[in-house]
């Protein structure tokens, strides 16, 4: 058998995946309904149970439980899931998609305002969650999972039913990591591609698909956005699941844009980091000492209390775990700071490099006229793109940090983990530096201006590795 014929062979099964998904929706229904009703079991159950004590495992305590699975699995392998197997979490198996779908179906059906369409919303929705979590400790308590999780679940309820017809108008605009999800899906290795000619072909009157993450399916041209749920495949014979390079969205087809460049720089690699290394750090120790001196010494007292309700500030005193004001306050200017000191680097590295390159065909948008807009960041927007596997290897890495605190509390050796940590750390920095070279190449062939443009990349990523290496080695 021929390449040839083993690379068609390959594409066909590929694309009977996607017909199979299309053909089955009813079992995938089926399913997400299942993992709806676990989801809230976990979710509510363990909010209404005593804090688990010392002796609590996962293996006698629901709350462990759903702590394990919420934080241990869930989230740090869904986010791993993207570039593997493209958005198919949000379409097939995600509880808030089935419920703000559902609830859209039955709902009022009101048109989307103007305000939710706004370009920022996954960058502030990303970050107010993240900061949110830290303040009440999200991962250790299961009255600040319902407040979080919960909390989200519920608005998606509600977005869903005010606006849409069977649509996921949360999904698309409002989720928390619908703009993290957006970027590593553009690393699958899967896309639905659409036949331009095959949907101009004149064909029968065919049954209206429900997109329900609102694409327009004629001009799709990537991952990002597809929640990979089946429903379309092979819709007017012009759209099937097929292969593809995983570096082929972001070289060819993501021209990035202001906000999807704050979310990878000041949100994955800023506001994450602190989030990630706040409770590790001896700065944050010093830093609160020093300012209850300052306190003190100026007779001002209130700031050290601990009296703020659990929804704003981590107050359990059965377990002697609550934190005053002035632990919030701390915690925001470490998490702030981070942002601004590793962010400000990343985003230096990249503006850096983006002088050194000549201007070539820069991505821009085009106005109502069709005149073609080139924004003066365009190359900065383009070049950030290539730092989402470092970005989100750096997620994956602070979550997991939860599965192996958790692991080691059952009794498992987690000699292993750093290893681990820092091969999958230089994996994903040679690949954005891949990138960034393949990218500067639409801009020069020259090997030295894009080697120098690939080096300030590097420099930039310097606050970044070591903020890692602070965590895994030297805190």
């Amino acid at each position: 058998m021929s390449a040839v014929t083993r690379g068609l062979g390959f594409r066909a099964a590929v694309a009977r995946v996607g017909d199979f998904l299309r053909d089955h929706q009813q079992a995938i229904r089926t399913l997400q309904w299942v993992i709806v009703v676990f989801y809230l079991v976990l979710l509510i159950v363990p909010a209404l149970l005593p804090l688990p004590d010392r002796t609590a495992s996962v293996f006698n305590n629901l709350t462990i439980v759903a702590q394990f699975a919420f934080w241990g699995v869930w989230w740090p392998f869904v986010l791993i899931s993207i570039p593997l197997l493209g958005r198919a979490w949000c379409g097939l198996f995600c509880p808030e998609g089935t419920l703000t779908e559902w609830a859209s179906r039955h709902g009022r059906g009101g048109a989307i305002p103007r305000w939710m369409r706004w370009g920022g919303w996954p960058f502030v929705a990303f970050s107010l969650t993240t900061i949110y979590g830290q303040l009440v400790s999200v991962y250790q308590y299961p009255w600040a999972v319902a407040a979080v999780l919960g909390g989200s679940t519920v608005a998606a309820i509600v977005v869903g039913w005010l606006y849409g017809r069977d649509k996921r108008v949360w999904c698309k605009y409002l989720c928390p990591v619908n703009g993290v999800f957006n970027l590593l899906a553009k690393l699958a290795p899967w896309y639905y591609r659409v036949d331009a000619q095959a949907w101009r072909a004149p064909v029968r009157r065919t049954e209206t698909i429900n997109c329900a993450p609102l694409l327009p399916l004629r001009n799709m041209q990537g991952a990002a956005e597809c929640h990979m749920c089946g429903r379309c495949s092979d819709y007017r014979g012009a759209i099937t699941l097929s292969p593809r390079s995983p570096e082929a969205e972001i070289v060819h087809v993501a021209d990035g844009s202001g906000w999807q460049t704050m979310l990878i720089v000041f949100g994955l690699m800023g506001l994450a980091i602190g989030a990630f290394l706040w409770s590790a750090s001896p700065w944050y120790v010093t830093l609160k000492q020093t300012m209850a001196t300052w306190l003190v010494n100026h007779d001002v007292y209130w700031p050290l209390a601990d009296n703020a309700p659990w929804f704003l500030l981590t107050h359990y005193p059965q377990v002697n775990d609550s934190f005053s004001w002035l632990d919030g306050t701390v915690i925001l200017l470490f998490i702030f700071g981070a942002a601004v000191v590793v962010g400000g680097g990343v985003l230096m590295g990249l503006c850096l490099a983006d002088r050194l390159l000549p201007p070539g065909q820069q991505p821009g948008v085009r106005d109502a006229a069709g005149r073609l807009l080139r924004s003066r960041l365009a190359g900065v927007h383009k070049l950030a793109q290539g730092l989402i596997p470092v970005a989100g290897a750096g997620v994956f890495l602070g979550l997991t940090a939860t599965t192996l605190t958790l692991l080691q509390h059952e009794g498992v050796p987690t000699w292993w983990a750093n290893p681990v940590r820092f091969a999958l750390l230089a994996l994903a920095l040679a690949w954005s530096l891949r990138f960034e070279w393949r990218l500067a190449g639409l801009r020069t062939l020259q090997p030295w201006p894009r080697l120098c443009a690939v080096m300030a990349v590097g420099l930039g990523l310097v606050p970044f590795v070591w903020a890692w290496v602070l965590f895994f080695i030297v805190w």
